[in-house]
């Protein structure tokens, strides 16, 4: 492990974590996703600092920032660009929209109609952009993070399962506790105070290529035979849970898929390396399944009504499937 590359990113963490006050959880995601490839979808109510903490992150890095809000006026081409004629030269010119940019915050993602859904998750899994027989790579360091919102749901146009796949992590973000709300006031305080506080930013911003050289270093960590099996018999049981309880399957109507597996590994891998190990544990993979699975379960009629949440699915299948 280079100590070059984790120190710059550690130290950016800490930053992120002084200027996102209670969000640590939040911040750690967002950097296991940057660190793995990944796209995250965060839910959380108004004002919890989920704006902030990526733009936050791309002032840290040497790399461009772009929100689109979504509405239901969007159309595709205002997410992905179009070509534009230009009458003088008698020729079409692409004309690149903000996907293009390394960190894209589509705010209230749920917001918008499916089109506009598809054209943006079809871009995050392809890595590209097809307008009419021309297709444009997309920056090889490029990560959406994309919001909704669990409250004031009419209107919107919630995420279709096959599409929601698409996202590495789905993180669900909460209230801070009383002493980082206390700390929040003093900082906005402060920072109203003085001007200078308030437009503080990283001392030197990591360059990409550092970030695209941890990736690679992710790779070299050790995963034992023993926890690979384990990932996988995780995700099985998502999509055969019977074996190991009955009320499992009675709750579970669809599992994971495999990319899954592909993001269990990965998100573990990254969380290992920003601990300073070479090596993933179980609890690397403990810490990471619920944001993995969260969104890759489909609970059946009976769990609804019941009222059974996945994260309830998932904890009862964590203490199921036997620890190596």
């Amino acid at each position: 492990m280079s100590r070059f590359e984790h120190d710059s990113i550690i130290q950016l963490q800490a930053y992120l974590n002084k200027q996102v006050i209670g969000q640590e959880g939040l911040i750690l995601r967002l950097l296991i996703a940057l660190l793995a490839d990944g796209h995250l979808l965060v839910e959380g109510a108004p004002g919890l600092a989920k704006t902030t903490a990526i733009k936050t992150l791309a002032s840290g890095i040497e790399a461009d920032f772009h929100r689109v809000q979504f509405t239901p006026d969007l159309l595709p081409a205002d997410i992905t660009g179009t070509d534009i004629y230009r009458p003088q030269e008698g020729t079409f010119a692409f004309q690149q929209g903000p996907i293009f940019h390394n960190l894209l915050l589509a705010d209230e993602i749920n917001r918008a109609p499916a089109k506009v859904q598809a054209a943006l998750l079809e871009a995050m899994a392809e890595r590209q952009v097809t307008i009419g027989r021309n297709s444009y790579p997309l920056p090889e360091l490029f990560l959406v993070m994309a919001t909704q919102n669990p409250i004031e749901q009419e209107g919107t146009y919630p995420l279709p399962e096959a599409q929601l796949d698409r996202f590495l992590l789905y993180v669900t973000v909460g209230y801070p506790d009383v002493q980082s709300e206390r700390k929040i006031a003093q900082l906005v305080r402060h920072q109203a105070q003085d001007k200078d506080k308030a437009t503080q930013t990283f001392n030197s911003p990591i360059p990409q290529k550092v970030i695209l050289a941890a990736r690679q270093e992710l790779f070299d960590l050790h995963l034992a035979d023993s926890l690979e099996e384990y990932i996988v018999q995780l995700v099985v049981a998502t999509r055969d849970p019977a074996p190991y309880s009955k009320e499992l399957g009675r709750w579970v109507r669809y599992g994971a898929s495999p990319r899954a597996t592909i993001g269990i590994e990965r998100c573990a891998r990254a969380h290992a390396w920003l601990a300073g190990r070479d090596y993933v544990s179980p609890e690397d993979i403990h810490a990471i399944v619920p944001d993995v699975l969260r969104h890759r379960i489909l609970l059946s009629f009976e769990a609804e009504a019941e009222s059974m949440s996945t994260d309830h699915v998932i904890t009862e299948i964590l203490s199921r499937v036997a620890v190596p």
